[in-house]
């Protein structure tokens, strides 16, 4: 498959992955717990699901290093915007700012959707070290791995759940 044929899966998968039962839930587990990003899990899914493979710290690296700029100042700031809409300041929560909040969803989702490109372009990426296991047993550990890489606390049980729902959605989307 070429390079755009795979950034194009890679896109797709993760898309159905993140729709999948369990799994957006799970994704924000992990997202607030240990401050990951859901599309670096994401990718780190599609790695070891579709490509049988984890990935190294410096593989790690180049992603983070891909999207942590356009994360930390265009989805999270997007992000804060619209959960602070929730609750205030005044005039929120009304009418008005409900709908303007749906309108800040749609770009934040956007924005997500424009690092999911940006993540494509690495699907490609070289160093990655391959595994044997099943694709559920190769996308927990490639999971796992930035998990371990980028997290300042250990997994604790409700993770290590929030992982497997993860990585069994990506083991069945990679499946069909």
């Amino acid at each position: 498959m070429d390079e755009s044929g795979t950034a194009g899966c890679f896109k797709q998968f993760a898309l159905d992955l993140y729709g999948s039962e369990g799994v957006a839930a799970a994704c924000l587990h992990l997202q607030n717990r240990h401050v990951l990003d859901v599309n670096v899990v994401l990718f780190a899914a599609f790695i070891g699901a579709r490509r049988r493979q984890t990935l190294t710290t410096s593989c790690l690296d180049a992603a983070r290093s891909r999207v942590d700029a356009w994360h930390r100042e265009v989805v999270r700031p997007l992000r804060a915007v619209r959960q602070r809409l929730k609750t205030g300041p005044a005039p929120a929560p009304n009418e008005l700012t409900t709908r303007l909040r749906g309108k800040l969803q749609q770009v934040e989702i956007d924005a997500e959707l424009i690092e999911l490109d940006q993540l494509a372009a690495l699907t490609s990426l070289g160093g990655a070290h391959p595994l044997p296991g099943s694709p559920t047993e190769c996308a927990t550990a490639a999971i796992e791995a930035v998990v371990r890489t980028y997290s300042t606390s250990a997994p604790d049980d409700s993770d290590q759940r929030a992982i497997e729902t993860i990585a069994a959605a990506a083991g069945a989307t990679s499946e069909s």
